[in-house]
């Protein structure tokens, strides 16, 4: 299952932390692991690269993170647009998706 934890902080969302595989198919053919990996990259990039927001991102096989170091309103409106994203997609794959919500380490 892959899980998803949305960061928020003083009311803001603050970041994500995405772990595991969805289990739908073999690895390379696993539709849902590619739609939740395209997004967090997009989502990720965005804040990163587009935007130039100050966060600290990291990916592995199987995790993705990023937090934003400071508030930065364009950073949270994408964090808000993959959260709808990934709810709705839950929505569609409850078995292989949980969205779940915690506070930001040192917040």
């Amino acid at each position: 299952m892959i899980k998803v934890k949305f960061l928020i902080g003083d009311r803001q969302h603050k970041g994500f932390e995405i772990s595991g595989h969805a289990g739908f198919a073999e690895s390379g053919k696993d539709i849902i692991c590619a739609a939740v990996s395209s997004a967090a990259y997009m989502a990720a990039n965005t804040i990163t690269d587009v935007i130039g927001a100050n966060a600290d991102a990291a990916a592995e096989d199987g995790a993705m993170s990023i937090t934003l170091n400071q508030p930065d309103e364009r950073a949270e409106t994408v964090l808000k647009g993959l959260e709808l994203h990934l709810t709705e997609l839950s929505k569609q794959y409850p078995d292989n998706i949980k969205i779940i919500y915690g506070g930001v380490k040192n917040a």
